[in-house]
């Protein structure tokens, strides 16, 4: 199913979705390091404190918005008559990226809320680790719609 209406767009909302994408991923990449300086922090310590803003604020103000953009815009793409066909296997593979990093970003505020809670119990080795899942997936998902493999 696709919408007419929405072809002579499609400059526009390419360009929305990747700048939503951006401000997605910087968030992606910036959160997990908050979290490897956070473990350091004693908890219910003044800069313990000082974290649990800056991670809420982060996720609330930027990466919850730019992730919900990136979807509607992703959205408008998919129904813009011409942007996508089914039978093609790179967009089956980054679709599927995508959904994982959704739940990476879900994963991500659940471990914002033990630290909220004082009760973080993974070393920073963990979220160390855990900084290297978005740019991997990242990768897939661009090489997926620049290259289109299969």
């Amino acid at each position: 199913m696709t919408i007419d209406a929405l072809a002579p767009f499609y400059p526009w909302v390419k360009a929305f979705h990747v700048i939503s994408m951006v401000a997605w991923m910087a968030g992606m990449f910036y959160l997990p390091r908050l979290y490897v300086y956070h473990c350091d922090l004693a908890p219910g310590s003044a800069e313990s404190e000082r974290f649990k803003v800056m991670e809420r604020r982060l996720l609330k103000q930027i990466i919850n918005p730019a992730m919900l953009a990136t979807f509607l815009f992703g959205i408008l793409l998919v129904l813009t008559p011409g942007v996508i066909d089914w039978h093609w296997g790179w967009w089956h593979v980054k679709l599927t990226a995508v959904l994982l990093m959704a739940g990476f970003h879900g994963a991500m505020s659940r471990w914002r809320r033990d630290f909220l809670e004082d009760r973080n119990r993974r070393p920073q080795r963990f979220y160390r680790i855990a900084n290297e899942v978005p740019t991997l997936l990242l990768i897939v998902i661009v090489i997926m719609v620049i290259v289109r493999p299969f």
